[in-house]
Order: C-alpha cells, then sequence, then structure tokens
C-alpha cells in the first residue's frame, strides 16, 4: 500500500515539473512545435512534389525537394502576411468612424429597452472604446507573426537533422524490430498530424473563401482580414467556428450601424460553418483521429491556459501524438484508450 502511495506521489510530482516547465518554457516550446509542424508540413508537400514531377528512375535529390517545398510553402505565407497586413492597414485607418456608429447603435439600445447601458457597461468592464478594441486585436495578430524567424530557424535544423536522424534511431535500437517498430510509430505520428492539418487547412480555406465571398457581397470593409480569421480561428476546435462567426458580424453592425447587416452576416457565415463543419469536414476526415469529444474540450481548455491561443490552435496534433506514443507502452496503454474516441487503439510495441 505504501508502495502505491508514494508511486502516486512521484507521479504527481512528475505531473507538476512537467505543467511547470511547459508554462516557463512556453516562449521556447510554442515556437519549436510551430517548427516541427512546418517540417511536418514541408514533408507532406516535398512528397506531393516528388510525385508529381519525379521518377522511379529519375528521383529528385532530397534536398532540392526540401528547397522546393519550403519555397513554396514560404512564398504562400509572404502573399498572405502581404494581403493581410494591407487589409489591416486600410482598417487600421479607417477605424475613427467607427465610434460614432458605435454610439448610435448604444442610443438605439438604451431607447429600445429605456436604460442606460452605456453606464452599466462601464461599471462591469470600465471605459469602452472600439476604437482601441480593434487596435489591441490587430496588434495581436500582428504579434502571431512575431516569433516567424525563429520557427523557420527551426524547421531549416529539423530538415538538416532529419539525414541523420534515422541513424541516431538506429543506434538508439540496434534490435532491428525494436529499431522498426520506433520507426513506425514516428511514420505514423508524421502521418496522423500532417494528414490532419492538411485536411483541416483544406477545410478552413473552405470556410473562408466561402465567408470572403459573403461580406464582400455584403460590402464589410476588409473582407480578406475578416476571412483569414475565420480561417485561423477554425483550427480552435469547437469554439473557434464560434467566435469566428461572431466577430464580423459584431464588426458588420458596428460599420452599419444596423444589426439587420450583422444578422445577415451572422446567419449566412454561420451557414457556411454549420454546412463545412458538419457536412464537409466530417466526410473527409472520418474518424481518423480517435479522439474523445470530451477530451478535446478538455484538451483545449487545458492548452489553451498555458500557452494561450496556440495552444488551443495545436491542442488537437498535441493529444493525437500522445495517444500514438502511449498506445505504444503497457504502462501508459490505458491512459491512450481513455483519451481515444472508441476505446480502441493500435500498438505496435510492449514495453521491455
Amino acid at each position: 500500500m505504501m508502495v502505491r502511495l508514494d508511486k502516486l506521489t512521484y507521479g504527481a510530482i512528475l505531473i507538476l515539473i512537467i505543467i511547470g516547465s511547459l508554462i516557463f518554457l512556453k516562449d521556447i516550446l510554442v515556437p519549436f512545435v510551430l517548427a516541427v509542424i512546418a517540417w511536418l508540413i514541408v514533408v507532406e508537400v516535398r512528397s506531393t512534389i516528388g510525385g508529381i514531377i519525379g521518377s522511379e528512375k529519375h528521383k529528385i535529390p532530397m534536398w532540392i525537394q526540401n528547397i522546393l517545398a519550403s519555397i513554396t510553402i514560404f512564398v504562400f505565407i509572404f502573399l498572405e502576411v502581404k494581403v493581410l497586413s494591407i487589409s489591416m492597414q486600410n482598417l487600421s485607418n479607417s477605424m475613427v468612424k467607427y465610434d460614432d456608429n458605435l454610439m448610435m447603435i448604444e442610443k438605439q439600445i438604451n431607447d429600445f429597452f429605456n436604460i442606460d447601458i452605456t453606464s452599466h457597461f462601464n461599471k462591469m468592464v470600465g471605459d469602452f472604446n472600439f476604437t482601441t478594441l480593434l487596435k489591441n486585436v490587430l496588434s495581436s495578430v500582428t504579434g502571431l507573426f512575431g516569433n516567424t524567424f525563429t520557427i523557420v530557424l527551426y524547421m531549416i535544423f529539423l530538415l538538416f537533422e532529419e539525414v541523420a536522424f534515422g541513424k541516431k534511431i538506429e543506434q538508439i535500437y540496434p534490435n532491428k524490430e525494436e529499431y522498426d517498430n520506433a520507426i513506425a510509430m514516428i511514420q505514423k505520428i508524421g502521418k496522423t498530424v500532417s494528414s490532419y492539418l492538411t485536411l483541416k487547412t483544406l477545410v478552413s480555406l473552405l470556410t473562408g473563401i466561402l465567408s470572403y465571398v459573403v461580406l464582400l457581397l455584403m460590402g464589410v470593409e476588409a473582407p480578406f482580414f475578416w476571412a483569414s480569421i475565420i480561417i485561423y480561428l477554425n483550427f480552435i476546435p469547437t469554439i473557434g467556428s464560434l467566435i469566428a462567426t461572431l466577430f464580423p458580424a459584431f464588426f458588420t453592425i458596428i460599420q452599419f450601424g444596423e444589426f439587420s447587416a450583422g444578422l445577415i452576416v451572422l446567419l449566412a457565415v454561420g451557414a457556411i460553418q454549420v454546412v463545412v463543419g458538419n457536412l464537409i469536414e466530417p466526410k473527409i476526415m472520418g474518424n481518423s483521429l480517435n479522439i474523445s469529444g470530451l477530451v478535446v474540450l478538455l484538451a483545449l481548455s487545458f492548452w489553451g491556459s498555458i500557452w494561450g491561443v496556440w495552444g488551443m490552435i495545436l491542442s488537437v496534433p498535441i493529444t493525437v501524438l500522445m495517444i500514438i506514443i502511449f498506445a505504444e507502452f503497457d504502462s501508459t496503454r490505458a491512459v491512450a484508450i481513455l483519451l481515444s474516441e472508441n476505446g480502441i487503439v493500435e500498438a505496435r510495441k510492449k514495453d521491455c
């Protein structure tokens, strides 16, 4: 009994140390995890490019494939950031006029409900200024690209390390069966995470493009900016799509000073989210992730609390990685079963 209590105590201490380290090393770990994901995407793009322009007899050297894949991704990111920056600048320059619309909306609410909503709101949150709020939102979005150089640097070194990685695994596992199991687990992690990110990106792009068309037709200012926000927020499970729907709808109300315009955007973008999220996405992704819905919510809350927005975005890939690794060992297999959706996990090797 005493031995069991000692194990529980040591386990609890170890968990606290891990959580403390995740919080303390946030500025180092988040860019590194993002670099690993970028590396997985490069590997996926690399294999696609190699399959298109290569052949069995004339295979393209790995370093050329890496360069082509990296250039493809960097060009896409550069164009995205460039257009997004222009949209944000235009939006920032025209923000002053929205304060008048906000005051008009407040007056309409006050007259309709016969209350002074401004004074009640200020008592709860203090003085509110929509221009300041929107500037803070724009600053936060700009800050998301602040670690780009660090992420790119990590990714480049990961590509360099990839060449020697197989040899290192071979030295760690001299037994051929153990080596094959380790390689199979690593390949499964890479394939599952990269497949999820690729499919999720396609689904998010579809949602963003359709939302962009709606916002453009409605005459909403900076539609590319709001469509980009919708794309990014769709990577956050469950609550991301809800927030992504509310943001442009609220902004539309402020821009036009009319609730009807905001309601139209809310219904149109919300309909897109429902159709894509509940009909198209399940058919594309299927049941491949094998994560419990409750676990997704718990992971979202946990990683969001220690790593903020990036933690929310990374919560699903990290949980997938945990399930795959935990399923490999008898001592942690029970945890993998609890995290899974249907209680069925694959194991490739036993504990030594």
